[in-house]
């Protein structure tokens, strides 16, 4: 199944804000910071939404082949 740009970026996004939930906590348990915790954690989903959609794009355009024995 071929995905559609929207349903990549669809799916980056609902990733993202799992993990971007998962990093938040992580810094406040850190930095014992929950202000510091949030910057880091918003800067975190914007970086990783926009990786995310390229790596799945990138991958799109690779023809896998497999052997059968």
């Amino acid at each position: 199944m071929k995905d559609s740009n929207l349903r990549s970026l669809i799916k980056a996004i609902s990733w993202r804000l799992t993990g971007t939930l998962d990093t938040i906590l992580i810094s406040w348990l850190i930095t014992g910071n929950i202000k510091t915790a949030s910057s880091i954690g918003v800067v975190e989903l914007l970086t990783k939404i926009f990786i995310y959609y390229l790596h799945e794009r990138i991958w799109q355009k690779i023809k896998w082949e497999t052997k059968n024995n």
